[in-house]
């Protein structure tokens, strides 16, 4: 083939890849500028499928488009040049991996004969993500390489995958077609109606993993007293119906910060602080049975409550084959969605309503934090309950990790409504997260808010570009409390080891770094302030940013004087 029709080959390449992944589910494409990526980033131009988002940073392009794949549950194209542009993505491959979330990454990368040789911006870029990603190497453009064995190889990649893919792209320079004079009419001639349709070359049907209890399992399995626990769960999966259930059953139903129920009249949401309190505990310690819908609990009083019972019975109910139980409990797992595990024809258990007196603390724990949070001094878990309490069923509440998440899991208040709620608790980390938020407003335009630390937010400085191209609402709150003051809550020796190196105090604010990306920006000090700026950001059409104020120990002081009282209650 004449070298000058390199370019022109590899653009087809690009377009053909492109296409398909329209076809097999990709709404979005995010990029970051690269030469060696030239040939996708040059089909993305011409393509209208797939709407594009660009960011400098490749860590947070990675991080958007984890955000966009939660919040279209469908997976996300991202596009990165050659050598350390791909391992940027790193951090957020791997949060999508432990949660199951489809990224595609496309990595421009030099041809064979330049790697390992000194050639510029060459690594070894196969197998980069390790077990992180399932691999796709595919070879440098080449005509005698049918186009149908390409569309073929992504199809059995991509579809029913639910969690990345990497295609590692090698390319031959020329990168930039001068024209477009090659006549590729024969080449795609076997391709035959693919190219009039819109349907993936290879269709594959859905998996039917699928396992369900009989009618007999279940009127043993809720023969006595039991509790249903609902981890993690995303806003499609129907967790409304565990509601119901739980009312069917007669059982009470603990719920997670991430299971989208935790503010919920109808179940049991403050059960982190409820295993604070002896008599709660008592009660539930005498539950024989236990069902729990999906995994990754946040608090670690549920997680020990689970792992320290004497289950006569334990089910647990998951969408796919997978391992989330920490404590390694012996079980039967079912694989089921949440509306299947749910409109079975359970039968009520024989010890229904055994926890009636559950229901009664929970109200009077919400009581409680009423009196010590809302009506108390101004601070992090009073603004956590502000915003948890203004949800809508249209808008969107982001958590950042570390205490943001917490204080919610602990404290977040008792309503009629609750939006949709997003974490990145897999791997748990404070990197990307607004970057994250930015993806999940990014998809379909709803009123978002992010609640976020200081440390968190200094991680992801970068990713307040991305927020400045929000057209809907974008509230990015940053809990500022001069640190990473989460670590008053743990044992570290004594305070000049917890000062020195771990709380690390910055003393910076946030205010020129809103003004840098063109963000409308606020500093509360107070409650009234706080409600005032976040009523007009949260409807306001674009991004802004509200900085909380608090002192280093304010939440730690507070979380310890509600746990002791209690403890003693």
């Amino acid at each position: 083939m004449q070298i000058e029709k390199t370019a022109e080959l590899n653009l087809l390449w690009g377009t053909l890849i492109l296409e398909e992944l329209s076809r097999l589910g990709v709404q979005h494409i995010c990029m970051a500028p690269g030469s060696r990526s030239t040939p996708l980033t040059l089909a993305a131009a011409k393509q209208s499928k797939l709407k594009q988002h660009l960011h400098f940073d490749e860590r947070g392009l990675g991080f958007m488009a984890l955000g966009l794949a939660k919040a279209s549950q469908a997976p996300v194209a991202v596009v990165t040049t050659s050598g350390t542009a791909v391992a940027n993505l790193y951090p957020a491959v791997i949060e999508a991996w432990l949660t199951h979330v489809p990224l595609i990454v496309l990595s421009g990368d030099r041809p064979p004969e330049l790697i390992d040789c000194g050639a510029n911006q060459a690594i070894i870029q196969p197998a980069i993500f390790a077990q992180y990603a399932k691999q796709i190497n595919l070879p440098t453009p080449d005509l005698a390489i049918r186009p149908e064995a390409l569309l073929t190889l992504l199809d059995e990649a991509i579809s029913n995958q639910s969690q990345p893919v990497h295609i590692n792209c090698m390319y031959r320079e020329p990168l930039y077609p001068s024209t477009m004079s090659a006549n590729f009419t024969q080449y795609l001639s076997t391709l035959g109606n693919w190219q009039h349709t819109n349907h993936a070359f290879n269709q594959y049907g859905k998996p039917n993993l699928s396992s369900l209890p009989s009618s007999d399992a279940m009127a043993r399995f809720v023969h006595g007293k039991g509790v249903i626990i609902a981890g993690t769960l995303t806003p499609d999966c129907d967790p409304q119906a565990l509601v119901a259930l739980s009312q069917k059953l007669g059982w009470p139903l603990l719920t997670d910060a991430q299971s989208q129920l935790r503010q919920h009249p109808g179940v049991i949401g403050n059960i982190d602080q409820l295993l604070h309190q002896p008599k709660a505990k008592a009660l539930l310690m005498q539950a024989e049975r236990v069902l729990v819908i999906g995994g990754r609990l946040l608090s670690k009083r549920l997680i020990d409550y689970l792992a320290q019972n004497k289950w006569k019975s334990y089910w647990q109910v998951l969408p796919r084959q997978m391992r989330l139980d920490p404590s390694h409990s012996a079980k039967q797992i079912w694989h089921a969605s949440v509306t299947a595990i749910a409109s079975l024809s359970w039968p009520r258990s024989s010890d229904a309503n055994w926890a009636l007196q559950l229901t009664q603390q929970n109200d009077e724990m919400e009581r409680l934090f009423e009196q010590q949070i809302d009506n108390a001094e101004f601070g992090e878990a009073m603004v956590v309950r502000a915003i948890a309490k203004s949800q809508t069923k249209q808008q969107q509440l982001f958590i950042g990790n570390s205490l943001p998440v917490r204080l919610y899991d602990m404290f977040a208040p008792i309503t009629t409504e609750q939006g949709a709620t997003f974490t990145n608790r897999g791997a748990s980390g404070i990197d990307g997260l607004l970057a994250s938020a930015c993806g999940v407003a990014m998809h379909q335009g709803r009123a978002t808010t992010l609640i976020i630390g200081d440390i968190s937010q200094l991680h992801d400085l970068n990713s307040l570009a991305i927020a400045s191209r929000c057209s809907s609402p974008l509230v990015i709150v940053i809990l500022n409390n001069d640190g990473g003051n989460i670590f008053n809550l743990l044992p570290v020796p004594d305070e000049k080891l917890r000062s020195d190196y771990y709380r690390l105090a910055h003393g910076f604010e946030f205010g020129y770094g809103a003004a840098m990306f063109g963000i409308p920006y606020n500093r509360v000090e107070e409650l009234e302030s706080f409600e005032e700026s976040y009523q007009d950001a949260i409807h306001y059409e674009g991004a802004s940013v509200i900085e909380v104020i608090v002192s280093q120990e304010q939440a730690s002081d507070q979380i310890a004087r509600i746990a002791s009282w209690i403890k003693q209650s």
